[in-house]
């Protein structure tokens, strides 16, 4: 059977933003977040719904017959408006729930599908081997973008430098993303797209908070450019 180490890393990541959710109160749920104009309430709704997006893509995988991630992008935008007023509560039973559906997709996998490429909303190839990591991603990204006292400080290094390398490695797939070089300040971390590009620095957790959109590079610094650019389009 394929590793499914992962798995602990994504349980323990759950547990913690469920224990985050415990501590709203219903008053709550409507507050901003990192990515206005969603909720608390739509973020919840959505790391609900993205577990069960990647169900479909496994059971693609598994039974060799398309099941896209989501019927379509309006559709996955009705689920996260129909989701995003309920209760404390119902919204954490939801992620908790979503979550046990996930893990028991990923423990169902024969081998062989561990090898099935299939299509994910984004129109990249991936196998179940780089789509199962992809849930420590929503679910570090999001339990900060609650803006509830989790920040991308508290990600575990770990994960951290997964998500980062796994956004890297996307862009390098795509078209069209400016050259851009960047360096781990507190790690190892390095990374390099196209070439000539400018040189981002600082902390791990600053450079995530900044590829995923939710800085504008504060705490960052710019060799071979004047400030710290837009980070690329990262999903």
């Amino acid at each position: 059977m394929q590793d499914i180490a992962t798995l602990g890393p994504i349980a323990e990541s759950t547990d913690r933003l469920i224990s985050t959710v415990t501590t709203l109160t219903d008053d709550q749920v409507g507050g901003p977040t990192l990515v206005p104009p969603w909720t608390r309430g739509h973020v919840l709704t959505h790391v609900a719904r993205a577990a069960d997006s990647l169900c479909r893509l496994l059971t693609w995988a598994r039974t060799g017959v398309e099941t896209p991630q989501y019927a379509s992008m309006d559709a996955r935008a009705a689920e996260i408006e129909a989701g995003a007023a309920r209760s404390v509560a119902e919204l954490a039973a939801d992620v908790a729930d979503s979550a046990a559906r996930f893990e028991e997709a990923v423990r169902a996998l024969p081998d062989a599908a561990w090898r099935a490429e299939v299509r994910m909303r984004t129109g990249e190839l991936r196998t179940p081997a780089s789509i199962v990591p992809t849930r420590l991603r929503e679910l570090e990204v999001h339990h900060a973008d609650l803006a509830l006292g989790y920040t991308f400080a508290d990600v575990p290094p770990a994960a951290a430098r997964w998500i980062i390398d796994d956004l890297i490695a996307a862009q390098r797939r795509r078209d069209g993303v400016p050259a851009l070089r960047i360096a781990a300040t507190d790690t190892d971390l390095t990374h390099e797209l196209g070439s000539g590009g400018p040189l981002i620095r600082g902390p791990q957790a600053v450079l995530l908070a900044w590829l995923t959109g939710r800085s504008t590079g504060t705490g960052l610094t710019a060799t071979g450019a004047d400030a710290v650019p837009p980070a690329p389009y990262w999903i």
